[in-house]
């Protein structure tokens, strides 16, 4: 299995030029039939708090990630903004399979407050949970927003839910890229999971963006990391890697549930909810 993790400078509050740059990388990536390809928080927009303008409300964004599946033949995760009731937003991940079907949709939990997403974002209530396959090979893929990587409880409750591997889309500041890169690697290590995070680069109006797209194993092995220039960074992934890790070392097993911790679940990581 084979994941590729699109890093680029988000064009401000323009979807239009987004979907061009997500094409583009698109294009030179190497995507085959049955892969993931994850883009980043607010691929269309950039994290803008404007939801009244970046808002996918007519479904133009869902749309591209939809065709843009179908095209790849690819599992693909975007991250977008949807307004919810009352005029809030919602910060959203978006999941299509390669058949163009919307296989799972996650709202980010943990608006960022000192960033003020709070006043214009509310938070989701669930832990999403999806299934990447390819060829008879599968993984359970925990989708994750930007600042949640900051909450360990989140990624047990995806363990909890049979997550092998946890997906994040973000928007992370340059000025925390080194706590974006140890939190990531953290969150592989006490989850015997892989984490794959991509994360923008650039400038919008307001912060500039290191880069930093990573990928790591199970063991808290670094697959691949990016700078902070555009680019795709394309990683093998090894189902059976976290399934065997977990039977030969299986501290997932000593997690006390009154601590939040996991209840316990199959070596493999099971499908129940």
């Amino acid at each position: 299995m084979r994941a590729h993790l699109f890093q680029y400078d988000i064009a401000w509050e323009d979807r239009e030029r987004n979907f061009e740059r997500v094409r583009t990388l698109a294009g030179s990536a190497g995507v085959e039939p049955g892969d993931l390809v994850l883009l980043p928080e607010m691929f269309d927009s950039g994290f803008s708090l404007r939801v009244e303008v970046t808002n996918d409300d007519d479904g133009r964004s869902q749309a591209f990630v939809a065709e843009l599946a179908s095209e790849l033949r690819a599992t693909v995760q975007a991250g977008l903004t949807r307004t919810a009731e009352g005029g809030m937003g919602r910060n959203r991940a978006i999941v299509f399979d390669p058949q163009a079907s919307l296989i799972s949709q996650y709202d980010k939990v943990h608006p960022f407050s000192y960033g003020r997403e709070g006043e214009r974002f509310e938070g989701g209530s669930e832990v999403g949970i999806y299934d990447w396959s390819r060829e008879g090979a599968h993984l359970r893929v925990c989708p994750v927003i930007c600042y949640d990587l900051r909450f360990p409880e989140l990624f047990r409750r995806g363990l909890s839910k049979g997550a092998e591997l946890f997906a994040i889309g973000a928007n992370w500041p340059d000025a925390r890229a080194d706590h974006w890169r140890t939190l990531c690697v953290a969150r592989a290590i006490e989850n015997q999971a892989f984490v794959l995070g991509t994360n923008r680069c650039g400038r919008d109006p307001h912060l500039s963006y290191a880069g930093g797209t990573i990928a790591v194993s199970p063991r808290g092995e670094i697959l691949g990391e990016l700078g902070d220039r555009e680019g795709v960074l394309s990683v093998e992934i090894d189902p059976e890697s976290v399934r065997s890790w977990r039977q030969e070392f299986p501290a997932w097993r000593d997690a006390k549930s009154w601590l939040g911790g996991p209840t316990p679940m199959a070596p493999s990581g099971g499908r129940s909810e």
